[in-house]
């Protein structure tokens, strides 16, 4: 992979928390506009290595690098303005319940402008409109005014991707988008996700716990097991039985042979 077309690259990344070894040198190359997913067990590493790349973890040991910044020896102020181009979305939405959904999706925008804003009316018309356009392109556009407690898990997540793409970003980092949604919210979510890939040239790195909708969607999947990598290649070349290997407790050879 030619390194001008690189978004993130890490090598022998490592990360403790303590003496608990969380990542245990993963290496790893996404290109630019790429749906990468991570799959594993709940404790594999996915959500660490996520906040590794947009420097809210920092690095035991290893390298990272994220749209050129080497975040190993990156000081803070080179961080924070990496973290205006890494859009975040989280499980739970991260919504401001009692605001609007207009007002929820401006707040992507705080990186780009100076000062404070508090309310709909201290952003210019040229934000609202911008905020409108985000919330229009992932289908809520009629749902602006709406508080954002009032809306269903699924719309709530479109607004906080729509949140994220009023950030501009050049890499967005989901950590498990869907994982309280339904199967047809989920479905509509990681389409949404797809279509932000491809026709923004954004990179897309998404925890999931969903073989099929990982099969279905990402350009390439990534599987991690105990801090580990023991997967890497296009979703294409895979099926389910192969990812589900991700999945498999490690035991001794002779027991696994036995049962």
């Amino acid at each position: 992979m030619a390194a001008d077309n690189t978004a993130i690259r890490t090598t022998a990344l490592a990360k403790s928390f303590g003496d608990a070894p969380a990542l245990k040198g993963v290496d790893l190359s996404i290109a630019k506009g790429e749906l990468t997913v991570l799959l594993g067990l709940s404790g594999s590493g996915k959500s660490t290595l996520l906040r590794c790349l947009n420097g809210l973890h920092s690095i035991t040991s290893g390298e990272a690098t994220v749209l050129g910044t080497e975040l190993h020896k990156a000081p803070s102020r080179k961080l924070r303005a990496l973290r205006a181009k890494v859009g975040f979305i989280f499980q739970h939405f991260n919504l401001v319940g009692r605001l609007t959904c207009l007002e929820n999706v401006l707040i992507g925008a705080a990186g780009r402008i100076r000062g404070p804003r508090y309310g709909l009316l201290s952003y210019s018309k040229s934000h609202r409109r911008e905020a409108l356009g985000y919330l229009e392109r992932v289908g809520l556009g009629e749902l602006a005014f709406q508080r954002a407690d009032s809306l269903s898990g699924g719309q709530q997540q479109r607004v906080a991707i729509a949140r994220a793409l009023m950030q501009k970003p050049a890499v967005i980092l989901a950590d498990e988008p869907v994982a309280s949604l339904d199967p047809q919210n989920s479905a509509n979510v990681m389409d949404l996700l797809f279509q932000v890939c491809l026709e923004n040239k954004i990179t897309v790195v998404c925890t999931l716990h969903q073989v099929d909708l990982a099969l279905q969607w990402a350009d390439r999947i990534v599987g991690l097991r105990n801090g580990e990598k023991v997967l890497d290649a296009r979703a294409s070349e895979l099926d389910k039985d192969r990812v589900l290997e991700i999945y498999q407790q490690l035991e001794p050879t002779g027991q696994a042979a036995a049962q």
